[in-house]
């Protein structure tokens, strides 16, 4: 498999050179070739950065002090895939998490006898250095005792955030009914590797950009500002047509409760063929360094035509935005031209 990506990964790149240019002063990534981003700022003042590699065989991390040098950060392998059986392909979308008093790193993962058989899965550090000390595999994430319907099909994209002092795990996953939809759920946390109530139904593709190619809500992602709850998704296939949509709660809210959510009939981030950004989506929330904005971290690619299964492009870049908010209080997220401090590489 990794020999296959690279193949395709020099292909690819060498296509580039031959094609007119394909960077503008917008689309310029903070890491290249890195989908799924994820970065996670802590208490102690750093920033940590994992994501999807290209060859979907190993989870890696990074660590430093702002989030432009992430950039040139060095980046270590903390785990790789197993030869066999579970956890042994398709390592999709890490997310690293403190939480419970430890460090959590939860992932989707297949098995080389079924790359399809997604699920979701944790590793745990043994320690408080999540670069330096151990981390070892804690198995697949556990539903509730009374749920009989969690992580039974292909789920992926967990996320994990806090809100009233208690922790909620979001994740895509796939039902059947004559037609593959991937949906979002959302459940409270016991553990970092348990859930504490059964799963509720947060949003299914309801509208015709969710549609395209697939129909998909996945790759959860949340902001809170001002008693608010915002959660993210990313809708349709992983080409040009994947896009942002946005779910919205008060957070004094039931979260468990689906009408607590309201649904934004359009999506909030979409293909911008003029900045030459393409297929945004699957992203994450920051802070700045001063903690006074809010940075979007999403992946897109700086071009349209893909040859074959858009999966097996490597060229989805870690890309980077300053979320504005309007007078009504609700986040706006335009691709602007990368500069400032945040954005000063």
């Amino acid at each position: 498999m990794t020999s296959g990506c690279e193949e395709r990964e020099g292909l690819h790149m060498e296509k580039e050179k031959d094609t007119k240019r394909i960077w503008t002063k917008y689309n310029q990534p903070l890491i290249e070739q890195r989908a799924d981003p994820y970065i996670y700022k802590h208490t102690d003042g750093y920033y940590y950065f994992t994501g999807s590699v290209p060859q979907y065989d190993r989870i890696i991390l990074r660590r430093s002090d702002t989030i432009a040098s992430l950039a040139d950060a060095d980046e270590i392998t903390i785990w790789n895939k197993h030869e066999e059986g579970e956890m042994s392909a398709h390592i999709w979308a890490p997310e690293i998490h403190y939480i419970f008093g430890k460090w959590y790193i939860y992932f989707a993962a297949g098995e080389t006898e079924d790359v399809w058989k997604i699920r979701p899965y944790v590793l745990e550090c043994k320690g408080q250095d999540p670069i330096k000390d151990t981390w070892v595999e804690r198995g697949k994430m556990q539903c509730a005792d009374a749920d009989e319907y969690s992580f039974r099909a292909f789920s992926l994209d967990a996320t994990v955030f806090e809100n009233k002092g208690e922790y909620y795990y979001v994740w895509a996953e796939k039902v059947s009914v004559g037609k593959q939809i991937s949906n979002l759920y959302i459940a409270k946390m016991e553990s970092g590797t348990k859930l504490s109530t059964v799963q509720v139904l947060l949003t299914t593709p309801d509208y015709d950009w969710e549609r395209v190619d697939f129909w998909v809500n996945e790759g959860p992602g949340v902001l809170k500002r001002d008693g608010k709850l915002f959660l993210t998704f990313s809708a349709s296939g992983t080409g040009a047509c994947y896009c942002v949509g946005l779910l919205y709660a008060d957070e004094d809210s039931d979260l468990l409760d689906p009408l607590s959510w309201t649904k934004l009939r359009n999506p909030v981030l979409v293909t911008d063929e003029e900045k030459r950004v393409f297929g945004p989506g699957h992203n994450c929330f920051t802070k700045s360094e001063d903690n006074q904005k809010d940075v979007m971290i999403y992946h897109a690619r700086p071009y349209e035509e893909i040859q074959g299964d858009p999966l097996n492009d490597p060229n989805r870049h870690a890309m980077i935005l300053e979320v504005k908010w309007s007078e009504s209080g609700f986040p706006i997220f335009e691709i602007e031209e990368q500069k400032g401090e945040v954005y000063e590489k």
